[in-house]
């Protein structure tokens, strides 16, 4: 069964949305890096990632997450993920992946798309 990978974006205010869907792997990742540089090109400096529906991420998904969240910083920018606890069919495999790896924290993590682009959401840690 082949599940279509996907990226679509959207605008919240002043936070530009991209919603990934499917499988962040070596032959997907290099999509997301360009969506993001390409928002980023576009002056787009607040991003969403939205994961909430990406039910596989192999380290070269986990790769694109910390160079986006490198270039944001680079242009002052801010990068928030959505991360359900629960989702993508059995618990967040991302919020897993990036535990496991120690990466976590780096990452401004939300619940929802709400929260993510919400004013009131907590500073980004160090």
């Amino acid at each position: 069964m082949v599940v279509a990978f996907k990226v679509t974006g959207d605008e919240q205010g002043e936070w530009a949305v991209l919603q990934v869907s499917g499988e962040l792997d070596l032959v997907t990742s290099p999509v997301l890096r360009q969506r993001v540089h390409d928002a980023v090109a576009e002056g787009r400096h607040s991003l969403v990632l939205d994961l909430s529906e990406v039910w596989f991420c192999d380290s070269s998904g986990v790769g694109v997450l910390i160079a986006a969240r490198r270039l944001l910083r680079s242009c002052q920018g801010r990068l928030r993920l959505i991360l359900p606890a629960q989702g993508a069919a059995d618990g967040s495999h991302v919020n897993r992946v990036l535990g496991a790896l120690g990466v976590r924290r780096l990452f401004d993590v939300h619940p929802d798309l709400p929260s993510a682009t919400s004013d009131d959401a907590s500073p980004l840690s160090a």
